[in-house]
């Protein structure tokens, strides 16, 4: 059965996103639908659709949804209806494809409702992408992590530079590049942002140190002390100076930039400060694993495949 439909204006928020014209059948990149076989609704209408018939979009980049604010929603969806519609493509007669509006879309089945008002647009894939991340991004609390991969999705599927993600998302270049930076810290410290245990304060004093060993001392002091931003900005620059001061005075201390780097890649696979000792017979020497625990002990042990 086509969609009914009502004639009403969207509102300010999503309605800005699709401001643009219709893309014909024939560019979509995915779903190919032959003209004339079957019912499209009419551009700018509301069109009420079953939500039996929509799937979820396969390019939407939140993972996690928090359920006590779905059954919030869903309640409120019970007394006031769904005030703003979700935004779908068709992809064939009664079927449709989720571009945004995912939390919504499961409030209301959360709710019991069976039909949800849509906004129906053509688009094809990377359309698609780009509007659900974007929309995700300005309107969801995305945790930073998430931000970050929406941002690096943005910029290797749909081919965009940082200037041009920037004006995209309403945000500076400083800021899409100091999301961008905290992909490159260790697993470890990517998850207890992820999870809300490192706030983006303490990730933005953690990217601005070199070394991976360094990050995983002072992300330990942070987590185990209870640090503060500033508490943890004054110790990065004392481990800095301390750094530099080494430098100074002796500067043939330390490995060649190669051991380094393989310092620091251990470091970042076993979550710990790794060390390789040279001994002084050219090309022998040894790893140093340390361990708090035996729990941590057996960590690393499963991490070795032991």
């Amino acid at each position: 059965m086509a969609a009914q439909q009502r004639k009403t204006g969207l509102g300010k928020g999503l309605g800005a996103l699709l401001q643009q014209e219709d893309i014909p059948v024939s560019q979509q990149s995915s779903v190919e639908i032959p003209i004339g076989k079957i019912p499209s609704a009419t551009a700018g209408s509301i069109n009420f659709i079953k939500v039996e018939q929509i799937a979820i979009n396969p390019f939407q980049p939140r993972t996690d949804f928090d359920e006590q604010a779905l059954q919030e929603l869903s309640e409120s969806i019970i007394l006031q209806g769904l005030i703003q519609p979700i935004t779908v493509r068709q992809v064939a007669k009664d079927e449709y494809q989720l571009i945004s509006g995912e939390r919504r879309l499961r409030a209301s089945k959360l709710a019991g409702i069976t039909e949800i008002p849509a906004y129906v647009r053509t688009a094809n894939d990377q359309q698609m992408l780009e509007m659900a991340l974007i929309e995700n991004i300005q309107r969801e609390n995305l945790n930073a992590i998430e931000i970050a991969l929406s941002f690096q999705r943005m910029i290797e599927e749909c081919s965009l530079k940082q200037e041009e993600l920037g004006d995209r998302v309403s945000k500076n270049r400083s800021t899409v590049t100091n999301y961008l930076r905290l992909l490159k810290l260790p697993p470890v410290i990517q998850a207890a942002i992820r999870d809300g245990d490192l706030s983006m304060g303490h990730a933005r004093a953690l990217i601005n140190v070199g070394e991976v060993d360094k990050q995983l001392f002072i992300f330990k002091e942070i987590v185990e002390k209870g640090l503060s931003v500033r508490k943890a900005e004054q110790l990065v620059r004392e481990v800095q100076q301390a750094k530099d001061k080494k430098l100074k005075g002796n500067k043939d201390a330390g490995l060649n930039f190669q051991f380094q780097k393989i310092e620091d890649d251990l470091a970042s696979k076993f979550a710990t400060k790794v060390k390789l000792n040279l001994k002084s017979v050219k090309g022998k020497g040894a790893i140093e694993i340390p361990f708090n625990s035996e729990d941590d002990l057996s960590r690393i042990l499963e991490l070795l495949d032991w």
